[in-house]
C-alpha cells in the first residue's frame, strides 16, 4: 500500500525536465532512507481577476488529494499534493513517482519497420487496464495522448496527468498549438456534453498511432480536426449529428458513409477494435472493460 500520510514529502530538486502552459516539471530525489526519484510539478493556476481563485478550482484540488489513494500498476502514483493561494492565483505542487520516458519519446525511437504486434498488444492492454480503473473510480482523463502515457525501462505503461485533466480545462480558450487537438473526440470538438467515452476515442487514436508511428488525425484548428476525422471514418448521418451542438451539420464536412477499414494494413481483429474505438456516437464507442475482452487481446 502506498503511504498516504499527511506529512509532506521532503525532496531535493535535481533538474528541470519540462515546462508547460501553467508551470514547470522537475526531477527530484526524496530525502531520507528511500532516496527514490520523483517528478515534481509546480503549477501556477491563475484565478479570476475580480473573484480570485475560482471555487471549482478549490474543489479540483480536493479531488486531487483523494487520488493519492489510487494504487494501480497502470496509473502513475500521485504521492503528494499541496496548494497555496498566492494573491489571485493558486500555486499547486504535485509529486509523482518518476518515470523518464513517455510514449511520444518511445515511438520516436522505434525503427521504421514498426512495432512488433505483441508489443502493441501489451501497450494497449496496460493502457486499457489503467483507463478501466480510472473510469470505475469515476475519473475521466480528458487529455489522453502519448505525452501523458509513460513507459518504464521494464515496459510498464502508466497513465499520467490523470489528476490534472480537469484542472487544465479550466482555461479552455488556449491556442490549438498549446492544447493538442489530435486525440480529441468529435463530441468535444462539437462543443457537446461528454463522458468517459472521450478517453476511448483518444485510446483509439493512440492504437492507430502504434501501427502508423504518426498521429492518425493531425488538424490545427477544431474545424480542420473534424474534417480530418470525417475523411477517415466517413461523415455521420444528419440523424447522428448531436442536436445540442452549436455547429451545424453540413455535407461539406467530409465523404458520406462509414468506412469499414480505417487502416487497410490492419488485420480483421485489429480493424474491428479500431472501428469500435473510433465510433462517432459516444454511446456506440467501446468501453475499456469491453475492449479488454476483445479477441485482439485474447489470442497470443
Amino acid at each position: 500500500m502506498m503511504d498516504v500520510s499527511s506529512a509532506p514529502l521532503s525532496y531535493e530538486i535535481l533538474a528541470q525536465v519540462g515546462e508547460g502552459t501553467y508551470g514547470k516539471v522537475y526531477k527530484a530525489r526524496e530525502l531520507g532512507e528511500r532516496q527514490r526519484l520523483l517528478a515534481v510539478k509546480k503549477l501556477n493556476i491563475p484565478g479570476d481577476s475580480e473573484m480570485g481563485i475560482p471555487a471549482f478550482m478549490i474543489r479540483e484540488v480536493a479531488l486531487l488529494r483523494k487520488t493519492k489513494y489510487f494504487n494501480h500498476p497502470n496509473v502513475v502514483r500521485l504521492l503528494d499534493v499541496s496548494a497555496m493561494p498566492v494573491g489571485r492565483r493558486m500555486d499547486l505542487t504535485l509529486v509523482f513517482e518518476y518515470i523518464d520516458q513517455d510514449l511520444s519519446t518511445y515511438l520516436a525511437n522505434v525503427p521504421t519497420s514498426g512495432l512488433n504486434r505483441d508489443i502493441i498488444k501489451d501497450v494497449m492492454l496496460q493502457l486499457l487496464q489503467g483507463l478501466d480503473f480510472l473510469h470505475t473510480n469515476m475519473v475521466v482523463h480528458r487529455d489522453l495522448k502519448p505525452d501523458n502515457i509513460l513507459i518504464s525501462s521494464s515496459g510498464q505503461v502508466k497513465i499520467a496527468d490523470f489528476g490534472l485533466a480537469r484542472i487544465y480545462t479550466f482555461n479552455i480558450a488556449l491556442t490549438p498549438g498549446v492544447v493538442t487537438l489530435w486525440y480529441r473526440a468529435p463530441e468535444v470538438l462539437l462543443n457537446c456534453v461528454y463522458m468517459s467515452s472521450v478517453d476511448m476515442w483518444s485510446a483509439g487514436c493512440i492504437f492507430a498511432e502504434l501501427f502508423l508511428l504518426r498521429p492518425l488525425f493531425r488538424g490545427y484548428t477544431e474545424a480542420q480536426q473534424l474534417q480530418k476525422i470525417f475523411e477517415v471514418i466517413g461523415l455521420p448521418s444528419e440523424e447522428d449529428w448531436p442536436k445540442e451542438s452549436p455547429i451545424s451539420y453540413s455535407a461539406s464536412w467530409g465523404p458520406k458513409g462509414p468506412c469499414t477499414h480505417l487502416l487497410p494494413s490492419l488485420g480483421q481483429e485489429e480493424s474491428d477494435l479500431l472501428n469500435q474505438f473510433l465510433a462517432f456516437r459516444p454511446g456506440s464507442r467501446i468501453s475499456a472493460a469491453k475492449a479488454l475482452a476483445h479477441p485482439f487481446f485474447l489470442r497470443r
